[in-house]
C-alpha cells in the first residue's frame, strides 16, 4: 500500500514495499467526520525480515519498540493526532523514522577506569582514622 521508500539517513532507505498502511476509524472529537472517514493510520513495518537493516540496527529497534511490537516482530504505529489522513500518515512514517535513527545511534565508548589521587587516598584514610578515634572514645572509661 506505500508505494514511496522512507528515507531515514544517508545510509538506510525503507523500501515502500516492506511498510504497510491501514485506515480505521479514529475515536476523539471531530463530529461527524469521526463517524464517516477513516483518518487514523496504522503503519506495520516487519523489523526482522527487512532487507534495509542491518542486525545491531534491528536488535536495537526491538528493544525499542516495546508494546508496538507483536510476537512476530511486527511494528506497528498508530496516528490518530491530525483529523486529515495524509496528516496522519505523514506523523506515522516520521515516528517510524526516529525510532529507526535512535536505533541506529552508534554504541556509547567503552568506560574508562580511573584510578584515585594520592590526596584523596590519604583525606579518605585520615577521615577513617577520625572516626576510629571518636567511636574508640565512645566506649568505657578505663578504670585506674
Amino acid at each position: 500500500m506505500a508505494s514511496d521508500p522512507l528515507y531515514i539517513n544517508d545510509r538506510i532507505t525503507i523500501a515502500g514495499w516492506e511498510l504497510t498502511e491501514q485506515f480505521v476509524l479514529a475515536g476523539g472529537p471531530g463530529g461527524q467526520n469521526v463517524n464517516k472517514v477513516s483518518t487514523s493510520v496504522q503503519l506495520f513495518f516487519n523489523i526482522p525480515n527487512s532487507p534495509s537493516l542491518n542486525e545491531r540496527v534491528k536488535v536495537n529497534a526491538v528493544k525499542l519498540a516495546g508494546k508496538r511490537l507483536s510476537k512476530e516482530g511486527v511494528l506497528m504505529i498508530e496516528a490518530s493526532r491530525f483529523r486529515s489522513q495524509d496528516r496522519n500518515r505523514e506523523d506515522a512514517r516520521e515516528r517510524l523514522k526516529e525510532l529507526i535513527v535512535e536505533a541506529a545511534k552508534p554504541p556509547p565508548p567503552p568506560r574508562k577506569k580511573t584510578k584515585p589521587t594520592k590526596g584523596s587516598i590519604e583525606r579518605r584514610l585520615k577521615a577513617k582514622s577520625g572516626r576510629a578515634e571518636v567511636k574508640k572514645m565512645r566506649g568505657r572509661p578505663l578504670g585506674d
